[in-house]
């Protein structure tokens, strides 16, 4: 294992450079035969990174290839990630097998500075880079040199003229063995040189969770494995929920990696991840992309998806009170004068130069100065090396786009907090507090009570209206709309009361809430016994099991309100709806399924509506209590043609 050492001064490396450099000049011949000096093109740039001749002629093949990273909410790119390319020219099979041979030769930490130099390079050719994040790639085992490495992309990076806010370091969860105290230690190192750090892969690596804990992250990456085929896995779908949540609980926003088509991107965008990368965006580019070009496909979506229309950013943004923040570079003796004069306020959000929060700043944290004699000269006393960014304390976060329910789960894991951050693209906006939130929530749940079914408490007529326009709009997704009505209520209703048949009605309702995924079902209660859900992306087959499913136990189990002669005949006698007394079936239910394929031509409810009248009809003379229906095209008239399921 290559020993470890400590590069102190920038003098040393600099020592070293020149003897590598005169080290460097090697004769080969050229097509003439004649002796020449060998001067690769990476020397030419008079980099700061120190590097053996055979990793400077390999550095001269290697390239930088920029994949972008945008919000996916606005579609905003708000980074480029940097990956090696032209490895396999050299004969190496993958990056990480140039990575071990750099580890081997005792020489990874240059290797990986060299490549972030051409990177910085790079990124500087993109028209928009200083609105921009680099993300760099670093091996694990490079925080054991931390320091080393810190000293070198400082150099780097003031020799580029970027700020440290500039760059994001990506530490790849695949660490060699436990994470020790050397490269914790390692870690606060490179937040101090860089300033902000990713997570990679996550969920999929060694570290796991202790590497969340000790490197406190501004981002981590989701790793691919939990984003492929998330629509079919629900495991992976509760698994990526629970990680998005502890993120937002800690102040870290998500990033999807590898999400390569559309529905992929509402799903993530579903479950609140923050920020996607991958191929639906862009592939890996030797020139740094389009912004516009990148993260067009996103406003397109975005566009499409309608259910954007009942967010609750406006409800939010009536909320959030507006605390001006405390630059993290700020001089702590004005922000000391700044606590002790604002003293209505317990707590001041801290942002970077970008806007970004960082956290909060606590007026209980600055107590022990304020009453101690000498609390202010302490403050302000450069020598004593405390500055602003030692008193933060780190906040919940939630984006303007969250749902009011999912930002109250957010909050209430956490016992401590005063409230939350609120960002719009990762840029800070204000703060919610426990009564704003309360407020919001307040105001949800009196819009939804007027519109509720007093008997089931599931959503009625106007917000199914909303769900089914929505619906007919958007061809980002595939839905499955089914009807469903008792039969024979009329007559069960008659003969035992409409106690029993509050309870029946009951019965349906807890059945739909508990066996239709909610994740992906909507479900409402039109009025009486007619009941409506409709579900996004769900396969049609998976969704006619699931009403096929529900519609059977329902007959099992309200066979037990009858009595036991009933249950035994099979029938009842009573009158039907033309008052002849009649042997009538027991309760039973029957649906009208309504597939709406991914790029459906447009409709209206009225379309649906329509449909779902002569389907019903079908649904009760069915042996099965199913029938379905397909809409596959527009027809001539400009409705939808009907293919049967």
């Amino acid at each position: 294992m290559p020993a470890s050492r400590d590069y102190s001064t920038k003098a040393v490396l600099l020592k070293e450079l020149a003897a590598r450099e005169q080290d460097a000049c090697l004769d080969l011949p050229d097509s003439d035969h004649r002796p020449q000096v060998y001067q690769p093109v990476f020397a030419r740039h008079r980099s700061v990174v120190p590097l053996p001749p055979r990793w400077l002629a390999i550095m001269d093949q290697l390239e930088i290839a920029f994949q972008p990273i945008a919000s996916i909410h606005s579609a905003r790119c708000i980074g480029l990630e940097a990956l090696m390319r032209g490895y396999d020219r050299l004969g190496y099979g993958s990056i990480q097998a140039v990575l071990e041979d750099a580890y081997k030769s005792g020489c990874l930490v240059e290797v990986e500075a060299a490549l972030h130099e051409k990177a910085m390079i790079a990124f500087q050719q993109h028209a928009d880079y200083q609105d921009l994040r680099l993300f760099l790639n670093i091996d694990g085992r490079s925080l054991h040199d931390a320091a080393y490495l810190a000293e070198l992309l400082s150099a780097i990076r003031s020799r580029q003229d970027l700020q440290p806010t500039a760059l994001v370091l990506e530490i790849s969860e695949h660490l060699p063995g436990t994470l020790s105290e050397r490269m914790t230690q390692g870690l606060d190192i490179l937040r101090q040189a860089v300033g902000r750090l990713a997570i990679d892969d996550f969920g999929t690596g060694s570290a796991g969770f202790p590497l969340l804990y000790f490197a406190q992250p501004d981002y981590i990456k989701i790793d691919r494995f939990f984003i492929a085929d998330l629509r079919r896995d629900t495991r992976k779908k509760v698994f990526l929920r629970h990680m998005v949540n502890l993120a937002h609980l800690l102040g870290v926003q998500v990033i999807a990696e590898g999400v390569e088509n559309e529905r992929e991107y509402l799903l993530c965008k579903d479950i609140g991840c923050d920020l996607i990368q991958g191929y639906l965006l862009a592939a890996p580019q030797l020139q740094p992309p389009s912004t516009a070009c990148s993260c067009g496909v996103i406003d397109r979506l975005n566009a499409q998806d309608r259910r954007g229309g009942r967010s609750d950013q406006k409800l939010i943004q009536q909320e959030v009170d507006y605390i001006i923040p405390i630059d993290v570079n700020s001089d702590l003796g004005a922000v000391f004068e700044r606590v002790r004069h604002e003293q209505a306020v317990s707590f001041f959000p801290v942002i970077n130069d970008r806007q970004e929060p960082l956290g909060l700043l606590r007026e209980s944290d600055l107590k022990s100065y304020a009453y101690s004699p000498f609390g202010r000269e302490l403050l302000t006393n450069k020598g004593y090396g405390r500055q602003l960014s030692s008193f933060l304390v780190r906040c919940p976060v939630a984006d303007i786009n969250t749902p009011a329910e999912k930002i109250l789960e957010i909050f209430s894991a956490d016992e401590d907090s005063e409230g939350l951050l609120i960002v719009q693209d990762g840029q800070y906006q204000g703060f919610l507090s426990a009564r704003s939130l309360l407020r919001i929530l307040n105001e949800k749940n009196l819009a939804m009570a007027r519109d509720q079914n007093p008997l089931t408490k599931l959503p009625g007529n106007a917000m199914i209206n909303e769900f089914l326009g929505g619906a007919m709009a958007d061809r980002s997704a595939s839905y499955v709309i089914a009807y469903i009505d008792f039969d024979n209520f009329k007559p069960f209703n008659d003969t035992y009361g409409f106690r029993q048949g509050d309870r029946a009605i009951t019965l349906f309702a807890d059945i739909l809430n508990k066996d239709l995924p909610r994740d992906s079902c909507f479900i409402g209660h039109v009025g009486g016994d007619d009941y409506f859900a409709a579900f996004r992306d769900v396969e049609f087959d998976d969704a006619q099991a699931l009403i096929r499913h529900v519609i059977e136990r329902f007959r099992q189990e309200v066979e037990s309100f009858y009595d036991a002669d009933s249950r035994a005949r099979g029938y009842i006698v009573a009158k039907d709806r033309d008052g002849n007394q009649r042997h009538m079936p027991l309760l039973a239910a029957s649906a009208a399924l309504v597939h709406i394929p991914r790029g459906h031509a447009p409709g209206s409810i009225d379309d649906i509506s329509e449909v779902i009248a002569v389907m019903k009809k079908e649904a009760k003379i069915s042996p099965n209590k199913l029938a379905s229906v397909s809409i596959i095209s527009p027809g001539q008239t400009g409705r939808p043609t009907l293919l049967s399921a």
